[in-house]
Order: structure tokens, then C-alpha cells, then sequence
């Protein structure tokens, strides 16, 4: 049992990505099991005018070190708890002051781990800055509690939080280091630059490949955090390849898990799933002027704004195939909704579609496909491919394609809504993604028993072919076989997939939905909480293996 647990991540109390589900879903775990010695480190990215919508300042045990702490001076700091299961203390750091110090550190660095930061660029400056001020506060903290017996672990995710690693391991031996790599950043690159990366893994090398993409900091700093943790991590065994390969330190596989308690059950999920239905069905209906039946089909997916690497192009191009096999239908046959969950540059909600909502009065609206302003739209990619496929939501479709370009976090203007309230509404969720760490999309609609199509290429497919082998009737969760060159073949089996849930009984998809929400249980934190915890004893018996080892050179 550990005395001291810290977790730095750029998404503490920040919502950006995957990485909040992962922390803020584990968080309740974790914090049964360690209480307040618990302490998650983010970024005080808020103002007084635009504050942060899950940290509450309060007074916690951190208070005493608070008035006492020993930091730079400018550099401020704010304790509270993350609104979130389980309420763990956080404490987010400004770190704007710390620039004054770059030059030093990265010096320091160079000669230590051989970081090239010279080529930063984009983030990287301000993503070591804020590492560099989150090992400050675990350093303050350590020495504040002022015993050597501790058994401290500081965990560190992602190569934005790199730099304060290779600080800790610098300056705090007795501090036991954990660092998680969620992708990384040279494979995210190369799958972004239209690279095959799965068919060509085994010829990359990392190092070199960083040249070619100008990734030399981000990569450097990511390969000496990996190197010098006493654990390494990540989420899966298709990233777990990456990292031997792209990294050269094979690490051991945390999958990443889900907060059961999420998911409403019984009547509140029923009322849940009829509101979000009605709502989608209306927004549908005053954006084309059609009217849409309480049985239509409704699907989507979601995620970060990546074509390729999470599977959007393969989607529309799906919805598109689908579209062209319904058409020849009877008129009477029912509809198709498929939306597109994905925020990207958006601008405001459409005022003409608000105003429909509000009257009641669905009729067709000009550009009836997306329901939000775009700053971009011209050169928006998931617009740009609607309407490549002439995708135009007339009468007479079968298929109604929906962009909704924006967060849905609940006061979006259209929906207001949030994404889970959504999902619980939804009869189908795809996300045939070709670079997916993980993939907690797919393991979310699963949880909320929403019958689910991801690909092997996900960590989470890949889980649920290990662990329960290629049967989606019995399990709810369809993994399709993706490669660098089967793309035609992936969205066509996609399009026979919602085929087959369009034609289906009802009897036959509750069956599949009550698998999902059982396979998904065996995901939970309950379960998957048991490999952070070997993650942690690795840890510490690295650390006083280096302890000792110091020792035993100085005499």
C-alpha cells in the first residue's frame, strides 16, 4: 500500500480528450483506496472570468502545506478537489512564471537524458513548463511531509507531463516514478502524415522517423521518460508493439477501465433514453423538414476531429453505402439518422434551427446536414466529406446524415444535452478507428448498452477479441479485422452491420444490448484497477533497487 500517490496530467480538471475519461473515471477507485493521499496535479488554465467547471477551492489536508510551500517565486498555486466521483484533492498549478527558468532546465535535461528540446515547437514549451511546475509542487510536498519512509509514487501521463518526470527522478530518488504513454507521439504522427504504420511497424525507427516528421522534442522527451520511469505504461497491447518498436522499452499493459456508476439503470435510463430520442428525432426533423418516426434508426459516432486515425472517413463512407442500399426500399420503410459527434471549429449554434426548435415548427432548412456555424466551413474536413458523398437529407432518403460539430457538454444551444445523456438514446455506435490506443468511445456505448462496431486496431477491440473471441451476438461488441489496405472492405462491413440492426427484431437486440452492457462490466475499474496496482510495486522495487545500488557504489 502506497503512503503517497500523485497523478500529473495535462487533463486534470480539464477536459480535452480520452485521458479525462481514463483519470476521472478511476479516480473513485483509486480514492476508495488511498483517501487523501491522493493527489492529482493539472494546469490552472482559469480565470475569475472563465473558471473551471469541476475544481472547487477548498479547504483540504494540502491546506497546512500550502501556507508553508516552498516555490518559485510567481508561481501560483490552487488546492481544491475535482468534481468528480470520489472528489479527489487537486491541485492546479500556473506555471507562466517558470518560462524564466526554460533555458536551465532544458539544459540541465540535455546533459542528463539528452533531450533535444532545441527543435520545440507548438506545445511543447508550455506542456514542460507545466510539468516542470507539477514536480516542483510533488517535491514541495515530499519534503514538507519530511519522512524517508514514505512509500511515495508520482505517476505521469503522457509526453506532456515528460518533463516533470525526468525532474522527480533527478532530484527526488526516494520517489518512485510511473510514466503512462497513451499514444505516442511519433505514432501518432506518422498515422496523421497518411503513413501505413502497421504494415511497415517493424522497419520504423523511432529516432530516425522524428527527424523526418520534425518530432525530435516531443519524441525525445517521450523515449527519455520511458527509459528512465522506474514503470512504464500503456493502455493496451496494440500501443504496448508501438512502444517496443517506435520507443525501444517494452512496458507493461494498464487497459484503461470505466465508472459503472455512470450509467443510469431501471426507469431513469428508460425516461433518459426517451428524452434524448425525442430530442434527436426533433432536431432531425426542424433542420430537413421530415418527419421522423419513434422507430428510426438512430447511430452515430464520436470522438477527437482525426479522419483517418479514428475512422470518420470510414464511417461516412459507410452511412453513404447504406444510404444507396435503402433507397430501393418502399417508401414506407423506416429512417435512417446518422450522426457525426464530433467537435471541431465551431463557431455558434445555427439561429434558423433554434428558432425551429423553439416554434415547433419543423421545415426544411438551407444546408439541412450540420447544426452548428462553423469558422472553417469551407475547408472542414467531415463537412467537405458530407458533401462529397452528396449527402443532401432530401424527402425521399432513407438515410438523414447530421453534422454536430460541437462539445456536447450540455448547453450546446441545439441539443443541450450532454454526450451521455445522448448516447443513452442511440441504436447503434461506430467507431471504426485505425489509431486507438484505446478507444473509450466504443467502451462507453458499450456500457450503456448500445450496440457497439470498433475495429482490432482499437485497444478495446482488441481486448474484447482476447478476452471473449469474435462473437458479437453473444457478447454485443463487433470488432471488425482493419488493416493499412482493407479499407473498402472495413465500410462495407460496416454498411452489413447496421444493415443486419436495421432488419433486426427486437428481441434479438435487447439480447445484444444486455451482452454489451455484461461484457462491459468486466471492464470496470473493479477489475482493471489490479494492474496499476503490480504498476505501482513495480515502482517501488525499481526505486530501492537504485537506492541501493547508490549506495552501494558511494562506498
Amino acid at each position: 500500500m502506497l503512503d503517497l500517490l500523485f497523478e500529473t496530467s495535462w487533463e486534470v480538471c480539464n477536459k480535452v480528450g480520452g485521458i479525462y475519461a481514463v483519470l476521472s473515471t478511476k479516480a473513485k477507485t483509486l480514492h476508495q483506496r488511498y483517501k487523501d493521499n491522493l493527489i492529482f496535479i493539472g494546469p490552472d488554465l482559469w480565470t475569475d472570468d472563465n473558471p473551471s467547471p469541476t475544481f472547487i477551492e477548498t479547504r483540504t489536508p494540502l491546506s497546512a502545506w500550502l501556507r508553508k510551500a516552498q516555490l518559485p517565486e510567481g508561481m501560483q498555486v490552487r488546492v481544491g478537489r475535482w468534481d468528480i466521483p470520489g472528489k479527489p484533492i487537486a491541485v492546479l498549478v500556473s506555471y507562466g512564471s517558470l518560462y524564466t527558468y526554460k533555458n536551465a532546465l532544458y539544459a540541465e535535461m540535455w546533459n542528463r537524458y539528452r533531450v533535444d528540446s532545441l527543435h520545440g515547437y507548438g506545445d511543447y514549451d508550455e506542456s514542460c513548463m507545466f510539468a516542470y511546475a507539477a514536480a516542483l509542487v510533488i517535491e514541495s510536498i515530499v519534503k514538507w511531509k519530511n519522512n524517508p519512509e514514505l512509500k511515495v509514487v508520482a505517476h505521469f501521463d503522457e509526453w506532456t507531463t515528460g518533463m516533470g518526470l525526468l525532474y522527480v527522478k533527478s532530484h527526488l530518488p526516494q520517489v518512485a516514478t510511473v510514466f503512462t504513454t497513451h499514444a505516442t507521439s511519433i505514432g501518432r504522427s506518422i498515422c496523421g502524415n497518411g503513413k501505413p504504420l502497421y504494415d511497415y511497424m517493424q522497419g520504423y525507427h523511432g529516432d530516425q522517423m522524428a527527424v523526418e516528421l520534425n518530432m525530435q522534442s516531443k519524441h525525445s522527451l517521450e523515449k527519455a521518460a520511458a527509459h528512465a520511469a522506474d514503470a512504464f505504461t500503456t493502455v493496451s497491447e496494440v500501443t504496448a508493439r508501438e512502444c517496443h518498436q517506435l520507443l525501444e522499452r517494452y512496458p507493461m499493459v494498464t487497459p484503461n477501465g470505466f465508472e459503472q456508476n455512470y450509467v443510469p439503470k431501471g426507469a431513469k435510463f428508460t425516461a433518459m433514453r426517451s428524452a434524448a430520442r425525442q430530442r434527436m428525432l426533433q432536431v432531425a426533423a426542424c433542420l430537413t423538414g421530415q418527419h421522423y418516426a419513434d422507430d428510426t434508426l438512430i447511430v452515430a459516432t464520436s470522438g477527437r476531429l482525426e479522419m483517418r486515425n479514428k475512422g470518420i472517413d470510414i464511417y461516412l463512407d459507410a452511412v453513404a453505402s447504406l444510404r444507396d442500399s435503402l433507397n430501393f426500399m418502399s417508401s414506407k420503410a423506416r429512417k435512417v439518422i446518422a450522426l457525426v459527434l464530433v467537435p471541431a471549429w465551431m463557431k455558434s449554434p445555427r439561429a434558423d434551427l433554434i428558432d425551429s426548435l423553439q416554434a415547433d415548427r419543423p421545415h426544411r432548412l438551407f444546408d439541412p446536414v450540420i447544426t452548428h456555424y462553423l469558422h472553417n466551413q469551407d475547408s472542414d474536413p467531415i463537412y467537405n466529406r458530407i458533401n462529397a458523398l452528396s449527402f443532401h437529407n432530401e424527402p425521399e432518403d432513407k438515410v438523414t446524415i447530421i453534422d454536430v460539430p460541437c462539445y456536447l457538454n450540455g448547453d450546446d444551444g441545439i441539443f443541450n444535452m450532454s454526450y451521455y445523456d445522448l448516447l443513452t438514446g442511440l441504436d447503434a455506435a461506430v467507431f471504426p478507428s485505425y489509431y486507438e490506443p484505446w478507444g473509450y468511445t466504443p467502451l462507453e456505448s458499450a456500457a450503456f448498452g448500445v450496440p457497439t462496431i470498433t475495429t482490432d486496431l482499437a485497444g478495446f477491440g482488441q481486448w474484447v477479441l482476447d478476452r471473449f473471441g469474435d462473437d458479437s451476438d453473444r457478447y454485443g461488441v463487433k470488432v471488425l479485422h482493419r488493416t493499412d489496405g482493407n479499407y473498402e472492405e472495413t465500410f462495407r462491413a460496416i454498411a452489413m452491420s447496421l444493415m443486419n440492426l436495421y432488419v433486426m427484431s427486437d428481441k434479438v437486440n435487447r439480447a445484444i444490448r444486455n451482452a454489451n452492457r455484461t461484457t462491459s462490466k468486466a471492464a470496470s475499474w473493479d477489475n482493471f484497477i489490479e494492474y496499476y496496482d503490480k504498476a505501482y510495486k513495480q515502482a517501488l522495487e525499481a526505486r530501492s533497487a537504485n537506492i541501493k545500488s547508490t549506495l552501494k557504489h558511494k562506498v
